[in-house]
């Protein structure tokens, strides 16, 4: 096994702490790969995904880190929101760099909310030189609204359990029509007065988010699950916004889409299929 190193270090007053994963020879690795934790979890990651990812990297050549989050796991201080986690990502590459002198560039990790949180914090700082995201969190009620009804009851259609049930007089007509006009009205309910009423506070964070793609130079790797409405509102998103849409033609973006995965990429086939992208994507870097 190589070698991981457990590192304390501090963000403000609290400290907080990672886990380094270091290649045989960490002097001849000038990337590292910083995998950013998503809420509300700690450094383990879903099914030890980031273990696994960390140890597959390091077996590769490439020294990783994994870390907690003020408030998240073994880390001090209140829990924070992934709104609020630049301090911890520049405190936290801070220290990979310490113990990794060789590494003079970061490449961040995120799934889920910790993507959209990569995304907000990669323009500030210039040793990141990329981004690995899966299934970035653009999460709005009218968002949501949409992708369940585009998604989720275009589905329902052709599932044959759906039909079963609807046969043999199984199916909860009240509470899906229910649930159905739910979102119908959430997606109306999206008007000029919300928008509005944030205007003068600060901009939400799907707009810091598009600031953060727009500004940053690097390459990007955006790993999209089949099944999962969180990435189907991502790429809802993106195919509805010209700025994202004319972004995700560069030349320094690609897309690698896992079907069928669901957003942790809980089957061990998907797992593997994101460390072999991962791994495949950095050597090509």
């Amino acid at each position: 096994m190589n070698k991981e190193t457990a590192v304390t270090f501090l963000c403000g007053n609290d400290e907080l702490i990672g886990i380094i994963h270091h290649p045989v020879d960490d002097s001849l690795c000038t990337s590292g790969v910083l995998i950013v934790v998503g809420g509300p979890q700690y450094r383990a990651g879903s099914h030890r995904q980031f273990i696994q990812l960390a140890r597959n990297l390091a077996a590769s050549g490439i020294s990783a880190m994994r870390f907690d989050y003020r408030g998240m796991g073994d880390s001090e201080g209140e829990q924070i929101s992934f709104e609020q986690t630049c301090p911890d990502i520049k405190a936290a590459i801070d220290t990979f760099t310490q113990y990794c002198p060789a590494v003079k560039h970061i490449i961040l990790w995120g799934l889920c909310d910790a993507a959209s949180a990569c995304l907000m914090y990669a323009p500030s700082d210039d040793r990141v030189r990329g981004m690995i995201l899966l299934n970035p969190w653009v999460r709005t009620e009218a968002g949501i609204a949409k992708t369940h009804l585009k998604h989720y009851y275009t589905a329902r259609f052709v599932d044959k359990e759906f039909w079963m049930k609807i046969l043999k007089f199984e199916f909860d007509y009240g509470e899906s029509f229910r649930s159905l006009f739910r979102q119908i009205r959430s997606l109306l309910n999206f008007n000029g007065n919300q928008i509005s009423k944030n205007k003068n506070e600060k901009l939400p964070f799907q707009e810091r988010m598009k600031t953060g793609f727009l500004n940053f130079t690097g390459k990007i790797l955006f790993i999209i699950s089949g099944n999962d409405l969180t990435a189907a509102e991502f790429t809802d998103m993106v195919s509805s916004s010209k700025i994202w849409k004319k972004k995700f033609k560069d030349n320094n973006i690609e897309r690698y889409d896992i079907k069928n995965a669901d957003h942790t990429f809980s089957k061990k086939q998907w797992k593997d299929q994101v460390s072999e992208s991962t791994i495949n994507w950095l050597m090509r870097l």
